[in-house]
């Protein structure tokens, strides 16, 4: 790897849900060095030394902070302690790498943006989804102009379990398909976002939630997030002018384009006029359907790589403060 001196000191607090993931490509980097471990469970702690005998565990927070050897943290802990963690790992001049969201709200975010300029670190949230092959892939269509003006954009996430106490299924799923719109459409500020959603478990926390929201040049996204479905489905839907897009996360072929539209066909009116709206018919187009081959590397591998390629060769972070204030923003709306 190019411009890398040596490897990275990091600390990792919280092997919970997701931390066992974030772990194990830690360890398996070459740019990585794991130097501790932090939870506040014995249970996790235990899976820690089973499997990673090697690495130091404690339960103090501060082992992170104080440790002069460690250059980065990274926090894979309950959402309410985001805020708190990300800005002491800052003012330890460490830099961070901060499962989502980032924080609960755009003025603790902008917060850790300051903290993290006046200091020079690196403040990086993990929207794995950036890192995605696929996600990559459409975003390059779109850019290139391959689908036409984009018209709406619809996703679903929905599963049955895991059932969350801290956050809702707004909150938990939401994040991701709002980043992954965020990023598809260039980080636009929407207009109006609506929502709608049902606590049927457990009371005061959604179960299931609608979001609709509206963009710039005409462009809707709605949002529909559950972990009460009977169903596993992970599926974005992109209609263009001129071609279709969708990207089902759970399919073999994880990308499928439609060369499929409806067309204005002008159609020759009494009066010798091929502009008198009237006369317009439209032309059904149904061409063929293409499921491109992508290399496919785990996200979160390429995720942990920009983290190393920010701190190390000073690239500009795809997921810092900036990205994560309009993900919450709109999530924040509703």
């Amino acid at each position: 790897m190019k411009n890398i001196k040596n490897k990275i000191n990091i600390a990792q607090i919280g092997v919970g849900y997701w931390g066992p993931n974030l772990l194990r490509n830690f360890v398996l980097s070459s740019r990585f060095c794991v130097k501790k471990v932090i939870d506040l469970s014995e249970e996790r702690q235990k899976f820690v030394n089973k499997h990673y005998p090697t690495i130091p565990v404690g339960n103090d927070v501060n082992i992170a902070f104080d440790d002069p050897d460690v250059e980065a943290v990274v926090i894979a802990t309950p959402v309410s302690t985001h805020y708190e963690l990300t800005l002491r790992a800052i003012k330890a001049n460490k830099h961070v790498l901060v499962e989502k969201p980032m924080a609960l709200n755009v003025d603790e975010i902008n917060n850790i943006a300051r903290e993290a300029s006046a200091r020079k670190v690196i403040a990086m949230v993990g929207h794995t989804f950036l890192f995605n092959q696929a996600v990559r892939y459409i975003k390059g269509l779109i850019d290139k102009n391959e689908l036409g003006e984009i018209r709406y954009i619809y996703s679903q996430r929905l599963n049955l379990g895991r059932i969350r106490n801290d956050v809702d299924a707004l909150w938990n799923l939401a994040p991701h398909d709002v980043s992954i719109i965020q990023y598809w459409l260039g980080d636009p500020n929407p207009g109006r976002v609506t929502r709608v959603g049902k606590d049927y478990v457990q009371p005061g926390i959604d179960d299931v939630v609608f979001v609709s929201i509206d963009y710039p040049k005409n462009v809707m996204a709605h949002i529909h997030v559950s972990w009460l479905d009977p169903q596993k489905v992970r599926r974005l839907t992109i209609v263009g002018s001129k071609k279709m897009v969708v990207y089902d996360d759970i399919a073999e072929n994880k990308v499928s384009i439609f060369d499929k539209g409806i067309d204005p066909l002008a159609i020759l009116g009494d009066n010798m006029d091929y502009d008198d709206p009237s006369s317009l018919q439209f032309n059904h187009r149904s061409g063929d359907v293409i499921m491109p081959r992508l290399e496919w590397q785990e996200p979160l591998k390429i995720e942990i790589d920009h983290f190393a390629d920010c701190i190390r060769a000073g690239k500009e972070c795809i997921a810092g403060p900036q990205h994560a204030a309009k993900v919450v923003e709109i999530l924040s709306r509703v």
